[in-house]
């Protein structure tokens, strides 16, 4: 998987976690007559599983791209 597509979906992953917390601090709010419902934690839940098992992770150094991590050799002189 590319390292572009990846980071999509760990970015959406921290998303929907926010999204998540905001359903679990109130489902719904009123300010003045009008009334706002959050999405359905159910639906909210069922994607974050989704995006975990597709290898997303709220780790921001990890782009899912094992095995292909640089290293440089330093030699000093005299």
């Amino acid at each position: 998987m590319t390292t572009t597509r990846m980071l999509l979906k760990n970015r959406r992953l921290k998303l929907y976690v926010a999204a998540e917390e905001a359903i679990l601090s109130g489902q719904s709010y009123t300010i003045g007559n009008r009334t706002l419902t959050r999405a359905n934690l159910a639906e909210v839940t069922d994607m974050i599983e989704k995006l975990l098992a597709d290898g997303a992770t709220l780790d921001e150094y990890d782009t899912g791209t094992k095995g292909n991590h640089r290293s440089k050799r330093v030699v000093f002189r005299d």
